[in-house]
């Protein structure tokens, strides 16, 4: 082999390493990097918090139709031009967000930008398989890792940015690092179509969603998703409601992001060591019903405590991703347990922010919002009990 077409396929691997990264760190930065911003925004565009929680239930509706359509795209047009095209949008959606003039605008840019980052979502575990299979884990732990360190840094930097150059210049800037992005994807899809075309497969193993464990699973990430874009979307405002101001209530949104770094790192290998990870849900559970009475009881005073409640209570969400790898018989199976799972827990997950928005509109208060949410925990217990039982053999 010629040093020529050794160098090739290295500079390829780095390539598409790099794309991985800066599309990994922009998956959550477009979402809390602006939840911080909305009451400019709104103040901006004249809108209220219906339209609010409207942006927030667009983030996970998108998610959930991007974990159905982005698989059969990808067999389509190849795992690198999808990536290319759905890291595209996602530039484009950010773009217009800033430069946005009516709310119809927002909603429509919010779209864009989202379902973009959803498709990246479910395409950028195959593609780290395919092209680093014997760095896997060290791939996928950076993967995760960028991930939650975007979502912690976003909003940490958005205000600065608000503050000296306007909420347009904050909700726009990372557009430059998902149009650096763009560029390495389009550049790797000719160098690696060759390397990506795929093997004839099997038909795809069936997964049946009346199953107890799926209908478990299904349950678990649908309620983990409403907590999570919930507070994503109006943890701010509830503190600033309570009378913390815009920069304390920032940083507090990203230390409940930064906590997802622990979750990370310690639920998936608790998990498999666990013959039945129930507790973890119960930890969880007690966690968010903490938060919630204690932002009912004193939001301000104890606003760090609560915030860090929330942040370790959504623990279930890495339990429920590494509960979709273990109960399924293989890769196929995986696939589309995995698809099943998001599609519609994201899809159910997804009336949360808007509907939320709607109850604190016309209660004037977050109280109710705080009852009904802590209600859900019921759902999250029964559901988490179906999906942590030992079952004899995987869904398939």
């Amino acid at each position: 082999m010629s040093t020529t077409t050794t160098r090739a396929p290295a500079r390829l691997a780095r390539g598409i390493l790099l794309a991985v990264a800066l599309t990994a760190l922009n998956l959550r930065t477009a979402v809390t990097g602006f939840s911080v911003l909305t009451g400019d925004a709104a103040e901006d565009l004249h809108f209220g918090p219906l339209v609010a929680g409207a942006i927030g239930t667009i983030v996970t509706a998108c998610f959930a139709v991007a974990a159905f359509a982005a698989p059969p795209l990808a067999r389509r047009l190849g795992l690198e031009r999808t990536a290319a095209l759905a890291v595209t949008a996602t530039t484009a959606g950010i773009l217009l967000r800033a430069v946005a003039w009516s709310p119809a605008v927002m909603i429509v840019a919010t779209v864009i930008a989202f379902a973009g980052v959803g498709a990246s979502n479910v395409i950028l575990i195959p593609i780290v398989k395919q092209h680093f299979p014997e760095r896997l884990h060290a791939v996928s732990t950076m993967y995760m890792v960028l991930l939650q360190v975007g979502q912690l840094a976003a909003p940490l930097l958005a205000l600065p940015l608000a503050h000296a150059y306007g909420w347009r210049t904050a909700a726009g800037a990372w557009a430059a690092v998902t149009a650096v992005a763009a560029v390495l994807w389009f550049v790797a899809v000719p160098r690696s179509r060759t390397r990506t075309e795929p093997a004839p497969a099997a038909p795809p193993a069936r997964v049946s969603w009346r199953t107890p464990l799926v209908l478990g699973l299904i349950g678990l990430m649908a309620m983990t998703t409403l907590h999570v874009y919930t507070l994503v979307t109006w943890f701010p405002a509830m503190l600033e409601d309570a009378g913390l101001s815009t920069t304390a209530s920032a940083l507090l949104l990203s230390w409940f992001a930064g906590l997802g770094l622990i979750a990370a790192f310690v639920v998936p290998p608790l998990t498999k060591r666990m013959r039945n990870s129930y507790p973890i849900v119960v930890v969880c559970v007690a966690l968010m019903g903490v938060g919630y009475g204690g932002m009912l009881a004193a939001p301000a005073a104890g606003a760090f405590v609560w915030a860090t409640a929330f942040g370790l209570g959504v623990s279930t969400f890495p339990l429920c991703l590494t509960l979709i790898g273990a109960r399924a018989a293989d890769p196929q199976s995986a696939s589309r347990l995995s698809g099943l799972v998001q599609g519609v827990g994201y899809g159910i997950g997804c009336v949360g922010p808007l509907t939320l928005g709607a109850i604190n509109q016309l209660s004037d208060g977050w109280n109710s919002t705080y009852v009904l949410l802590a209600a859900t925990l019921l759902i999250t217990l029964g559901a988490g009990w179906a999906a942590c039982r030992p079952v004899p053999a995987p869904a398939d």
